[in-house]
């Protein structure tokens, strides 16, 4: 709720319209798309259509549209996160997840996050989070999908454009710590050193590597459709617990029969 990101977010978007912020009471870093259903959720009321929840993103999200607003918000905009959310991140991030729920719910959503280390340019990402809601607020989004928008460490002066991208693929380095405490028990973090990105073409580290804003569109569902067909020789075999099964490794051909033969 004192998130310096926040506050210059909100100032940038009421050039667009009336503004509600409806957020975390404290910081919520990788908590992903987590929903509170095992402790009850306070609201407190900052100031004018300004509100601390006791919860994650996605209970923010969720009590704002359904309990909060007289109506349906005409988008939401979650951020601005301090650091990018590139690639598998998404997964992770809190700030993603509350642009998710935004989507679920039928809102049109966009998650911003700004580059940086000790200080951060959030008047940077929040002047190009309003230009991009002022587009969706004009032209809407396709059905289950929401944006996720990453502002590289520069001036707005030296930012090199803008590029619409793919989702990159990190990769770490002894992703887990291990160190004893002084009871001599094994303890553990999950950290590491990020160490190369794959998908570097098109996608959102390298662009915004490049100095780029970087625009990635994301889609609710996330079968793999291309590979369906592969997978329905599985169906009887799995149903019946018999039948010439696929050989070690590798799934059956897609251009097996449902009996399970080639």
């Amino acid at each position: 709720m004192l998130s310096p990101g926040l506050h210059a977010l909100a100032e940038a978007l009421g050039a667009l319209g009336e503004v509600w912020v409806v957020a975390p009471d404290r910081e919520r870093t990788a908590i992903g798309h987590a929903l509170t259903l095992h402790k009850p959720l306070r609201i407190h009321r900052v100031g004018k259509r300004v509100f601390s929840v006791n919860g994650t993103p996605t209970d923010c999200v969720n009590l704002a549209v359904k309990q909060l607003m007289r109506a349906k918000p005409a988008l939401v905009v979650s951020g601005i996160n301090r650091g990018v959310n590139l690639g598998d991140d998404v997964t992770y991030s809190g700030t993603v997840s509350a642009a998710l729920e935004g989507t679920i719910l039928g809102v049109p959503s966009i998650a911003v996050s700004q580059e940086g280390q000790d200080r951060f340019r959030f008047n940077v990402a929040a002047d190009y989070a309003a230009r991009v809601a002022r587009l969706v607020l004009e032209y809407g989004l396709p059905e289950e999908t929401l944006l996720n928008v990453n502002v590289p460490d520069r001036a707005k002066r030296a930012i090199a454009g803008v590029e619409v991208t793919s989702l990159s693929r990190r990769r770490f380095e002894n992703p887990i710590i291990e160190k004893v405490d002084p009871h001599g028990r094994k303890y553990y973090w999950i950290a590491g050193t990020r160490v190369s990105w794959d998908r570097s073409k098109g996608s959102d580290h390298e662009a915004v590597r490049r100095g780029l804003v970087s625009i990635t569109p994301i889609h609710l569902d996330t079968t793999n459709h291309a590979v369906i067909e592969r997978f329905r020789p599985w169906e009887a075999l799995i149903a019946h617990g018999r039948g010439e099964g696929p050989r070690r490794g590798r799934p059956p051909s897609s251009r097996a029969t449902g009996k399970g033969t080639s």
